[in-house]
């Protein structure tokens, strides 16, 4: 397999451009280890069982918002590249070359020969066109649509090539290609119904019953090699005992959205093992309507950060399952700084001492989350009695998956909010431009400000998320969410898969999307 980093990619458009070429390695394995250290040779056959805690919802198909959605975009859809675990250099999987010119202003991509939707249609150029338009419309919400965008015009010389035109060089031009799922332009319109999804995907999507199950059958004509998994079944279990029962009794093979306290128990069931969503971190935080009475004064946003005991939070919620945070960056991000990251430590008398400069009278503020999520049910608990010591009285409004999810997009929370947010172990200008809670032009703070604003562009603009000016980018865009504290930052944490030890060969992408393709059952 020969491929060039990102980095030296657009370091050598100051001179010649190198064409990239990158073919699929694949090897075949008779024996593998098993979860008890046994040799085990795939067979085929069988279907996986998973069980869910949120059901799927349509229209936020491009959002990457609850475990059904991850789910079911990790079985049915590819995308033009894919991430290591650890890095941020593409490698192959729909595009096996890349050429850019024109100083990061085009990009050609050789696509891959052979590959099918699963209607049985020949994926050429024109579908990546067509993606990628969708995905920049508004009606998807897809959180990259900002550097969606910046795409001005795609051409398709040919079934196997298509030449992106950039509006300007972006750092994280690859983070796009990674995140945009491949769809079918001929059923597009289903997606929103939950009809039909189709791709071209280890697994076709075959049936959805809301609120009770999603069907999947294995796609013989994979590109990437026949699934040794007949299909899977995904079952929607909201309440977290249930699900716990559900994996402990081996009703599920897989089991996403199990709590962390109850991932430990289940951990001590024979047969099961709790796996870390290594390389695919969330961030679990709490976020501050910048414009609503109170919060709307940065010495009130402050206090909030101080008055968080993200120790506590770490250790009784997440059960020490990642390390506490005052900004959004993971220890593998390029901006990642081990001195700003500890700002914002508990402190309940500085806390009070900003409350009390501020000079605010504050009412009760409200607080919303996801009330059958017991992860963070618990921490609004926490959160509660911690700004309670800090003289802040919240008021605990839990809502359901959908209506969150809504509240978030719609920037409609009343005060604060807690849940988790992805994309900071991507390119560091993908979270500031980009996501829901940090989009520097629109978030879900409503939070404005033409430094930061300026801040992000200039890490977006960067030709490289790593190397030359991005340390200096970095250190500002950080100082920028510090200095703004609309963010409170609780802790970078894994979301965990509990297997049952008949399910080997599990795997995900950086976007925590589930991976079956070389899934077997023993």
């Amino acid at each position: 397999m020969n491929s060039l980093t990102r980095r030296s990619t657009f370091k050598a458009l100051a001179g010649v451009a190198l064409l990239l070429s990158a073919t699929a390695c694949q090897s075949a394995v008779d024996a593998q280890t098993s979860a008890g250290g046994t040799s085990v040779t795939p067979k085929p056959g069988g279907v996986a069982e998973v069980g869910v805690n949120v059901d799927l919802v349509p229209g936020n198909v491009f959002t990457n918002s609850n475990a059904s959605i991850t789910t079911l975009v990790g079985l049915v859809y590819d995308t033009l590249v894919e991430y290591p675990r650890e890095g941020l250099d593409p490698k192959p999987k729909l595009a096996t070359e890349w050429k850019a010119a024109d100083e990061g202003r085009t990009l050609t991509l050789k696509l891959r020969s052979g590959v099918k939707f699963h209607s049985g249609r020949a994926f050429t150029s024109a579908d990546v066109k067509f993606s990628l338009q969708s995905y920049a419309d508004p009606k998807w919400n897809g959180q990259l649509a900002s550097t969606a965008k910046i795409v001005t015009s795609v051409d398709t010389p040919a079934p196997d090539q298509v030449v992106l035109h950039l509006e300007h060089p972006v750092s994280n031009l690859f983070d796009l290609l990674q995140t945009v799922p491949i769809v079918d332009s001929e059923t597009v319109a289903e997606i929103g119904t939950g009809k039909k999804f189709v791709g071209t995907g280890a697994f076709a999507f075959e049936s959805w019953r809301p609120n009770t199950d999603l069907k999947f059958v294995r796609n013989a004509d994979y590109w990437d090699g026949t699934p040794y998994l007949e299909g899977v079944h995904v079952r929607v279990i909201p309440d977290a005992q249930s699900l716990l029962a559900a994996v402990k009794s081996g009703q599920v093979q897989l089991a996403r959205g199990i709590g962390y306290r109850d991932a430990e128990t289940a951990a001590t069931t024979q047969g099961l093992r709790t796996v870390n969503l290594d390389g695919a971190e969330l961030q679990a935080y709490v976020g501050l309507n910048a414009t609503a009475a109170g919060l709307d004064d940065p010495k009130v946003r402050q206090a909030v950060q101080y008055g968080l005991d993200r120790e506590r939070i770490l250790k009784e919620v997440f059960r020490d399952k990642g390390y506490p945070a005052s900004l959004p960056w993971t220890k593998s991000s390029p901006a990642f700084d081990e001195g700003l990251n500890n700002t914002y430590k508990r402190d309940v008398e500085k806390a009070k001492k900003l409350l009390a400069e501020s000079g605010k009278q504050l009412g009760e503020i409200p607080l919303t989350y996801v009330g059958n999520d017991q992860v963070f049910t618990a921490i609004a608990q926490i959160v509660q009695n911690n700004l309670a010591d800090v003289g802040i009285k919240v008021k605990l409004e839990p809502v359901d998956s959908t209506q969150f999810i809504k509240q978030l997009i719609g920037a409609q929370f009343p005060g604060l909010w807690t849940t988790n947010h992805s994309w900071a172990q991507l390119s560091p200008s993908t979270l500031t431009v980009s996501a829901y809670p940090f989009n520097a032009r629109r978030n879900a703070s409503k939070y404005s400000s033409e430094a930061y604003t300026k801040a992000a562009d200039a890490a977006w603009k960067l030709p490289s998320p790593t190397g030359g000016e991005s340390k200096a980018a970095y250190q500002e865009l950080s100082k920028q969410l510090l200095d703004g504290a609309f963010l409170a930052e609780i802790g970078v944490v894994f979301e965990q898969f509990v297997i049952a030890d008949k399910l080997q060969d599990v795997d995900w992408s950086r976007r925590r999307e589930l991976d079956l393709g070389k899934a077997f059952l023993t």
